[in-house]
């Protein structure tokens, strides 16, 4: 008789609740986490349960919710259920929660959690740009950091009141994924912990006329896999999106343009004070010479005037000629044919420090879910990707990202 294999554990989040007007957000991020198939225990402070009630939270989660170290005594639950954990994920992390993490302090049950718990932990700020910006919450957030907490960037947008700016807590589907994608590596360090990291996607469109323009066929989901995955490992990400339409990776600051010129300032911006930077985005190789001001008319026995192209600038060039000490540049080449020799060729011309290759068609990689690629490397070593999804391909590049880095 065959024995039945055990049912797998389901993985264990906890789930730490700020003070904060956001906290009706996380509601959704609870609900995502348990229907997903995760066990989810909420733990509160006491501030949060003014926002939202210990009935939600316990009625969403499936389990019991508390803010005191004094219940349940006997389970010794300040200490057991940090031990226990898969996740520590705190949304809204407030200025004075993110104050007391940094600093040790342990005067609720969440509180000692944070002190117990020896998996990944998470905290997604949110909160008024000035406490964002004060250098009190920044020294707290490089110490959290500094310790292998990952911190996610706050968004920018609409706050309490008729306020607005930076300190907004992300969208509950973006915490959501990375959430998932911090589980998923659970065993591996922070490694980009402390690194401001910048990624360009999407494909760059070179107007022609007011409705009109030259571009490709790029999605952005392999340079938007790069930046979720790059966030999940710690790093500060600027993420320079040409025509996506995606939502943003939590925690990302972005950067949306156009045309290659606007992709190349944006780029060349962010990369002065980068750790490293990668060109997953499409450049357009050319574009008109001249725009148009208003459409071009179809003449009846007319042929259209031929469209003149003129060279864009070589955005990785320019990175790879201006890069500081120690910055690593990483290049894509998407290739239709003889894929490895424009490969090598293309590395040994652009000069940057990886270049990741990949096979290109109209049904093969834009728009698909999954991708596979060689990394060549300037020493000649190279890194075989089988096809996967596009952020399996992601973990692989900041590995060869992250080695250089060290």
């Amino acid at each position: 008789m065959s024995e039945v294999p055990a049912p797998s554990r389901r993985p264990r989040v906890l789930l730490g609740v700020g003070g904060g007007i956001a906290a009706y957000k996380v509601c959704e991020l609870l609900r995502r986490l348990t229907e997903s198939g995760h066990d989810v225990r909420v733990i509160p402070t006491r501030d949060a349960l003014r926002f939202v009630g210990e009935p939600t939270w316990a009625a969403l989660s499936g389990e019991p919710v508390t803010t005191e170290v004094w219940s349940g005594v006997a389970e010794v639950p300040h200490v057991r259920l940090g031990q226990g954990a898969d996740l520590v994920f705190v949304a809204p992390a407030t200025a004075d929660l993110l104050a007391r993490a940094a600093h040790g302090l342990a005067d609720d049950l969440l509180t000692n959690t944070l002190l117990t718990a020896r998996c990944p932990v998470v905290f997604a700020p949110a909160m008024h740009t000035e406490m964002w910006e004060h250098p009190a919450t920044q020294a707290n957030v490089a110490t959290l950091r500094s310790r292998g907490c990952v911190v996610i960037e706050p968004a920018v947008g609409r706050l309490t009141g008729a306020d607005s700016g930076k300190g907004r807590l992300p969208d509950p589907d973006a915490l959501f994924d990375a959430a998932r994608l911090i589980l998923a590596r659970k065993d591996l360090p922070a490694d980009l912990a402390g690194r401001h990291v910048v990624v360009s996607a999407g494909g760059t469109r070179e107007p022609i006329d007011p409705v009109r323009f030259i571009g490709n066929r790029s999605s952005g989901l392999q340079g938007y896999a790069l930046a979720r995955t790059a966030l999940a490992r710690g790093a500060r990400v600027t993420l320079v999106a040409a025509n996506v339409a995606l939502p943003d990776p939590a925690g990302a600051e972005v950067v949306r343009v156009g045309s290659a010129l606007e992709l190349r300032d944006a780029v060349l911006k962010a990369a002065g004070e980068a750790d490293a930077v990668i060109m997953a985005a499409a450049v357009a190789d050319f574009r008109p010479d001249g725009y148009r001001d208003v459409k071009i008319k179809k003449t009846d026995g007319a042929e259209p005037e031929p469209i003149r192209l003129v060279k864009n600038p070589d955005v990785l060039v320019e990175l790879v000629t201006a890069r500081r000490p120690g910055q690593v540049v990483v290049g894509f080449a998407a290739e239709t044919n003889d894929v490895l020799r424009n490969g090598r060729e293309k590395l040994a011309r652009k000069g940057c420090d990886l270049l990741v290759v990949n096979e290109v068609g109209e049904r093969l990689t834009f728009g698909a879910p999954d991708n596979a690629a060689v990394i060549l490397s300037a020493d000649g070593a190279s890194v075989d990707v089988p096809r996967g999804s596009k952020e399996a391909l992601a973990d692989v590049v900041w590995d060869q990202v992250a080695g250089r880095l060290k």
